[in-house]
């Protein structure tokens, strides 16, 4: 199990390496004046028609998680770091931190070029940005096994399954949107989408039973790994003396990166309305990235998919150089159980299909009869992707006292635990520059990285209007 856990984090650092789910900020939905909540809902127009200042338009740059550094990282006495792995450290205080799925992503979304501009009958968008989407899920049962292992006669985890996804790749958005009646307005965008990387590793069905008679494992462990120019040799094509099933096994320490190009080619489309139900108070709704990318060379590995058991050494033998001495017992037994936990190269250079992450944002804004320039908005967030997926609400209350200054506060409720969100928007005539956060940072390491959960979000972006 040590080689999946190094596995799943070099799946983890690839895709953290292209950059670290990546949309609009959530805050800015329900402001005027808020450029990018098109990303959000293509139905939404901007008071303004804009061109965004090349790459520092729309910067976006997430974390989101239920757990954080101070689960896994530990203070000594000499004040150094530790892993939870270090006996120091007790299973109680370990575990007690941590939730029965532990959930980490990553992301950002980061506009390259942008513009949004009125004509044909309603607004429209041009957008060219980077996105990318790092995800991770580890069942309480896996940490609990490779910190206590075998804790009486018999023991046995059911961990489950547990996985790593990171999707990369470049958008080319076009977007329309239109009043259709008096109360009601309709958008749609179409998207390129050139593929730059993609990773996905998994354990399926996975238990371990470890008793005085017997140790037995079945675990299903997959890999996919597209990017062009990649090159995932087995052991044998390293230039290892290796013979027969092992000359298939993925070999990790001696990858190989080749000319750069384009991993793959999409297509995705985002759907919105928003509807006045009465004066003041307004509905909307969208569905983000209906869509799929095809990758190109990908490897795909896989374990063996049988059990693995252990039931003792027989007939210790020690006469020297016999088959059945306890050195030759012990490397035998390294050696199947290796055979076991590696994952086998089953096809490399093939195509992958694999559909997008889809996003269902729903919201409802109230601005006030005697004061609109105060509004009130909940916006429903859900991610649909799987063993990935999840949700949040968010409650929010914004302001704009003046033309050019609109503010915000919200508190929301997620998958990842409870925060709290802001944002400031300036745009005056010809300039617009925003800066806010939908999760408050908060404890952090020397790192700067979150210690008490993962939850930290910072976007910013300053664009010419007109």
């Amino acid at each position: 199990m040590k080689k999946w856990t190094k596995y799943m984090a070099a799946a983890l650092m690839m895709g953290t390496a292209t950059g670290v789910s990546g949309q609009a900020l959530s805050s800015g939905y329900f402001m005027d004046g808020y450029l990018f909540k098109h990303q959000l809902n293509p139905a939404l127009e901007s008071d303004k028609s804009y061109f965004s200042i090349p790459a520092l338009g729309n910067i976006n740059i997430a974390t989101k998680g239920n757990v954080g550094m101070a689960n896994f990282l530990y203070p000594t006495a000499d004040n150094k770091l530790t892993t939870f792995m270090n006996s120091s450290v007790s299973a109680e205080e370990f575990l007690g931190g941590l939730k029965d799925i532990n959930r980490m992503e990553m992301g950002i979304n980061m506009s390259i070029l942008s513009m949004g501009f009125r004509a044909w009958g309603g607004f429209n968008t041009l957008d060219i940005g980077l996105r990318s989407n790092t995800s991770v899920y580890i069942p309480k049962d896996f940490l609990e096994f490779m910190k206590v292992g075998q804790s009486g006669p018999n023991t046995m985890y059911d961990l489950g399954d547990m996985g790593v996804v990171s999707t990369n790749y470049l958008e080319v958005a076009l977007g329309h949107s239109r009043q259709i009646t008096d109360r009601l307005r309709v958008g749609a965008k179409v998207k390129a989408l050139l593929g730059g990387a993609y990773a996905n590793m998994n354990l399926s069905n996975t238990q371990i039973t470890l008793s005085e008679d017997k140790w037995e494992m079945i675990a299903n462990g997959e890999m996919n790994v597209a990017m062009a120019g990649l090159n995932i040799p087995t052991r044998a094509e390293s230039g290892n003396d290796y013979t027969g099933n092992e000359g298939t096994i993925v070999d990790f320490d001696n990858i190989e990166m080749g000319t750069p190009g384009l991993g793959g080619f999409g297509l995705a489309f985002d759907l919105g309305a928003t509807y006045e139900v009465i004066d003041h108070l307004t509905v909307s709704a969208a569905i983000k990235d209906l869509g799929f990318m095809k990758w190109n060379n990908n490897t795909y590995a896989s374990t063996n998919n049988e059990p693995w058991v252990f039931e003792g050494f027989k007939e210790l033998s020690v006469e020297d150089g016999s088959e059945n001495s306890l050195d030759n017992q012990l490397e035998s037994l390294t050696d199947d159980f290796e055979d076991y936990a590696n994952l086998h190269r089953r096809s490399t250079g093939e195509a992958l299909s694999k559909s997008l992450a889809a996003t269902l944002n729903i919201g409802v804004e109230y601005a006030l009869p005697m004061y609109d320039k105060l509004s009130f908005g909940f916006l429903s967030s859900t991610r649909i992707n799987g063993a990935y997926s999840w949700s949040e609400g968010r409650f929010s209350a914004n302001v704009s006292p003046l033309s050019w200054l609109e503010a915000g506060v919200n508190y929301g409720i997620s998958t990842y635990g409870s925060t709290m969100g802001w944002i400031v928007n300036f745009h005056p005539k010809v300039l617009s520059l925003f800066v806010g956060m939908d999760y408050l940072m908060g404890e952090v390491g020397k790192q700067y990285i979150p210690l008490n959960n993962m939850n930290m979000n910072l976007s910013m972006g300053l664009s010419f209007t007109f």
